[in-house]
């Protein structure tokens, strides 16, 4: 029987961290304060209704040039993550099985996987600045925004601290979205004109992530009764139930946004 520890070491064989991915404290840091998003989120929530209340009778900042700057750092950092974390668990997956990156948490203790989780829950805190950027800005705050924002950072945190194995995907699957979306915020800063099709595209891949959040979740739900299995009930309806929303309302978006202007054109033009 394979045991915690020998996985462990075969997994940092077959894929070797860099140095920096050895860097345990960050770990320890963040699965020990895990409960802080507990507090910081009400904060959040509080400084939204402060900074809409005080810029409501104010003129909008242009904030280009910070903007900028922010979207590139997060672009950078989540097309490292994406490249680290897809090519982990497309390894984890061709040498072991699909059942071990959804219901198996021994690779959650890998160096590379405990070093990309920690920073991971980590920048969901940084990533709630995207808030202050549209509030300074006067630009529309919908709901799907910061809800969004908010209950990825609390169920992070949880599934940090649970090592939830499913949490491997949700990560990865992030990353590789924040990797187009945040290089995609940086040219639109820099007003510089990508291609009009690439929002639809973003929006598609957020839907496609929570409709594969959804199916990770029924299939960690499937094998929960397996030996070694460790998705536990709590953590598979926090993801059943928070990959659902997510699901509806960017589909909601993605309907509001480029389904229904175009039935509108078409009226017109009739």
């Amino acid at each position: 029987m394979v045991t915690a520890v020998n996985f462990t070491q075969e997994m940092d064989l077959l894929y070797r961290p860099y140095k920096f991915e050895e860097l345990l404290e960050l770990s320890y840091y963040v699965q020990e304060y895990w409960s802080s998003c507990f507090i910081i989120v009400p904060i959040y929530l509080l400084l939204i209704l402060v900074g809409k209340a005080y810029m409501k009778t104010r003129k909008g900042f242009n904030l280009q040039k910070p903007l900028i700057l922010w979207s590139f750092s997060l672009s950078v950092f989540s097309i490292l993550g994406a490249v680290r974390t897809w090519s982990y668990m497309g390894t984890l997956w061709h040498q072991y099985s699909p059942k071990h990156t959804v219901c198996f948490s021994f690779y959650t203790s890998t160096s590379v996987i405990k070093f990309w989780s920690s920073i991971f829950t980590f920048s969901k805190v940084i990533e709630l600045g995207d808030t202050a950027f549209i509030i300074l800005r006067k630009r529309p705050l919908i709901f799907v925004h910061w809800y969004h924002h908010s209950t990825v950072l609390m169920f992070a945190s949880f599934g940090m601290k649970q090592k939830v194995p499913a949490g491997g995907w949700f990560m990865t699957m992030n990353f590789g979205v924040h990797a187009i979306m945040y290089s995609y915020y940086t040219l639109k800063a820099a007003q510089v004109k990508p291609p009009k099709i690439l929002p639809m595209l973003i929006t598609s891949l957020q839907i496609l992530q929570m409709a594969v959040g959804v199916s990770v979740s029924i299939m960690a739900y499937i094998w929960r009764q397996d030996y070694g299995c460790f998705m536990t009930e709590h953590a598979l309806f926090w993801s059943a139930v928070l990959y659902t929303s997510y699901f509806i309302l960017f589909a909601h978006f993605f309907h509001r946004t480029y389904i229904i202007p175009k039935s509108k054109a078409k009226v017109k033009s009739q």
